[in-house]
């Protein structure tokens, strides 16, 4: 298909969905609510469906040579499909935002009320990630939201099962389907029209890998939230219980490593590194994970692949993670500063002195003290699911639930006052 032919076919979608938006916009919680009830109940109805459409998405990324870290987020269960209806129900339960907000009155009488309202159209570019589009789909629509879906080719036979089912909801709830639109053509024309659709799509969101989005972001014309990029960091403080830190590691790195919330380099404090870092090693060889490590670390693990510059910058959502022996808390903060995407960051200490500081010097959406970076999640931060985790300043941070998809609006009322 011609790029301006591709072009068109976009902007049809996009201009659907607009069109749709102020229906959806206007619809009463309940009206919401029993929506995304509906979707829930299709996607454990219809589960056999959606696998086998998973299964060939499956079978096409094999062929092409997609890696099994990547298959991984592509693959979806029963029990991942469960995880999604669930998620999809705690968004019906969340209180809605829309309409929420403040009230004052001046002294010249003027009563201003400020209230959360729907963005209008949400746009969307994800990889293989197949749950994003229920996720997604069900937050915009609670926050009401019409929603552009463009999906990685990796997922395009589950990213039509899924929407297909949340248009259903819509239409059996007396809303409209087209308020949910999937954009089918996966070629890169399609995702750079949908970053030119200025005047219909209000706010684009890329979720995936760093290239796709600095390519949204250096090359949009409609205003963007960045996501997703995670180069994670946890820091082995000289305070820490090493047992803990071990547990904590492992689930960072080893869970899901194709993750953005995934840990991709382990700062260890001088004073432990000799007896934490051979723990770390035999961990990590258990599961099949390579190190690559600073000269220090190779003091200590001499066999492991030593680190270069690229090492410390990269995301590798994969089995391999970068280990770096560090002076202090504060040589830790500098080198996370330095080389952290500003998505989750975490210490393991038993010094409050030292986890205040690094909590209020590391610069992130998401600081931990004690804990995984796995947790860097809508549905474990009690959202439901999110649209993303932002990784700026503005307008949102973290994990972007309902309230991260309104804004705000100003209404004044008068009895004649002029100024």
């Amino acid at each position: 298909m011609e790029q301006n032919a591709v072009y068109e076919e976009v902007m049809d979608l996009c201009r659907r969905a607009k069109a749709h938006s102020a229906r959806l916009a206007g619809a009463r919680a309940e009206v919401k609510n029993r929506a995304l009830c509906l979707f829930a109940n299709f996607l454990r109805e219809n589960a056999s469906v959606i696998l086998q459409a998973n299964a060939r998405d499956l079978s096409n990324a094999a062929e092409n040579g997609v890696r099994d870290t990547m298959l991984d987020r592509l693959r979806l269960t029963e029990a991942r499909i469960e995880g999604m209806a669930k998620g999809v129900e705690d968004i019906a339960a969340l209180p809605d935002p829309v309409g929420k907000g403040e009230c004052w009155t001046r002294p010249n009488g003027l009563a201003i009320r400020r209230v959360r309202v729907p963005m209008g159209v949400v746009g969307v570019i994800f990889e293989a990630r197949p749950n994003v589009a229920a996720d997604v789909a069900a937050l915009c629509i609670k926050s009401g939201n019409a929603v552009v879906l463009r999906g990685g080719k990796e997922a395009i036979e589950s990213n039509r099962a899924i929407t297909a089912l949340a248009r259903r909801a819509l239409a059996q709830s007396g809303l409209a389907a087209e308020a949910v639109q999937l954009i089918e053509n996966t070629t890169r024309a399609s995702s750079e029209a949908l970053m030119q659709m200025r005047g219909c799509i209000d706010v684009l969101v890329p979720r995936g890998g760093k290239g796709l989005i600095r390519a949204v972001v250096d090359n949009a014309r409609v205003p963007v939230i960045e996501t997703g990029a995670g180069n994670c960091h946890l820091y082995v403080h000289s305070a820490a219980d090493l047992t803990k830190a071990l547990r904590i590691a492992v689930n960072a790195k080893i869970s899901r490593p194709s993750v953005c919330n995934a840990c991709e380099t382990i700062l260890v404090d001088a004073e432990v590194a000799s007896e934490f870092l051979p723990m770390l090693k035999k961990a990590m060889d258990e599961n099949h994970c390579e190190i690559r490590g600073c000269e220090r670390t190779r003091e200590i693990l001499p066999n492991v692949v030593s680190a270069t510059e690229e090492d410390w910058e990269t995301e590798y959502n994969d089995l391999i993670i970068a280990v770096k022996v560090v002076s202090s808390v504060e040589d830790a903060v500098s080198h996370i500063n330095r080389y952290n995407t500003g998505h989750s960051e975490s210490i393991v200490t038993n010094d409050l002195s030292a986890a205040e500081y690094f909590q209020s010097a590391v610069d992130a959406a998401a600081v931990y003290v004690n804990a995984s970076t796995r947790f860097t999640d809508g549905g474990e931060f009690g959202f439901g699911a999110e649209l993303g985790i932002s990784t700026q300043k503005l307008h949102a941070r973290g994990p972007m639930g309902l309230t991260a998809l309104t804004t705000e609006k100003y209404l004044v009322t008068g009895d004649g006052q002029v100024r």
